[in-house]
């Protein structure tokens, strides 16, 4: 039986420390498989009375279905090499929910044989709990680290990994990569003009009209610095790049952003670079930079708020 004691020493003063603690006890006879004793404290925590847990078929069969398979064949290996072990899975209760549980398994040998498993349950849903809460700040946090603090889209550190991603993916798939480095036009003397709280407001506008102009899924749009903004397009030609970046010089002027004193225009413009390449062993991503970079210098020379592309 499954609430029989078969536990060494066996007396009534070892009986009483064990089922006065929080752990849960128990005992496996190895070549039967089937339960020999176990606390009554698992009534309490999960509602299964001693006496129901007859073998390690009930044991396994009140285990969540995706930690089964692992967790039985960890400790059935282990078990079987006469290694203590530790396992966590989530247990079933027996009005249908999941309690988290440690098991802390020892291997009882006799001979050089593994004649028993010995253990202690312990409910670690609190601790799980608070582990994934911790790991969602943690996922946050990084998100964060990856975010322009002001405008939301993300920032340098997120654009070296990305254009160093797409930049293997398009040297690796002989695919085209292109870039867009843009700029607001006159921003200094838009700050001048309306202040810096403005100013930031303006920055996050254009920010959130550049991410919607590059919708795809592996599209970037990140911060430059200051007023420049950089959209990565994977898998992109430069036909096709040309027209995401007239789609975002269309969606500034369209936002119809007052700016007294611009020299272009009655409203906010952007001037934009474009570039694109199919990366050798001669290249890089910081030249391809440098090249977009000068792309953008002429759409600023020949008067601004107009796209300039490679030829």
């Amino acid at each position: 039986m499954a609430n029989q004691v078969d536990m060494e020493p066996d007396n009534a003063v070892y009986k009483a420390l064990l089922e006065s603690t929080r752990a849960i006890p128990w005992r496996i006879d190895w070549k039967t498989m089937t339960f020999t004793y176990i606390g009554p404290q698992i009534e309490a925590l999960l509602g299964w009375t001693p006496e129901s847990w007859v073998g390690v078929d009930d044991w396994a069969g009140r285990m969540h279905p995706d930690d089964r398979e692992t967790v039985v064949n960890f400790c059935v290996s282990q078990s079987q090499s006469g290694v203590d072990h530790e396992a966590d899975y989530r247990a079933l209760t027996r009005d249908g929910n999941y309690v988290w549980i440690r098991d802390v398994v020892h291997v009882v040998r006799k001979d050089g044989e593994v004649e028993a498993l010995v253990g202690f349950m312990f409910d670690i849903s609190e601790r799980k709990k608070n582990e994934e809460e911790l790991l969602r700040l943690q996922r946050e946090l990084e998100v964060l680290s990856y975010k322009d603090g002001l405008t939301n889209v993300s920032n340098r550190r997120m654009l070296d990994v990305v254009l160093q991603r797409e930049w293997a993916s398009a040297y690796r798939n002989q695919q085209p990569l292109s870039l867009i480095l843009l700029d607001i036009d006159f921003f200094k003397e838009f700050n001048d003009q309306y202040g810096h709280v403005v100013g930031d407001e303006c920055l996050r506008r254009v920010a959130a009209l550049l991410d919607a102009a590059a919708a795809r899924p592996r599209d970037l749009v990140a911060r430059f610095g200051g007023e420049e903004f950089v959209l990565v397009l994977p898998e992109t030609d430069a036909d096709a790049a040309v027209a995401v970046a007239e789609r975002c010089r269309g969606l500034v002027l369209d936002e119809m952003i007052p700016h007294a004193r611009s020299r272009v225009g009655a409203f906010l413009s952007i001037s934009l670079g474009v570039g694109t390449i199919v990366p050798s062993d001669q290249d890089s991503p910081e030249a391809f930079i440098a090249v977009v970079d000068r792309l953008l210098y002429r759409a600023k020379a020949q008067g601004r708020n107009c796209v300039v592309r490679q030829v």
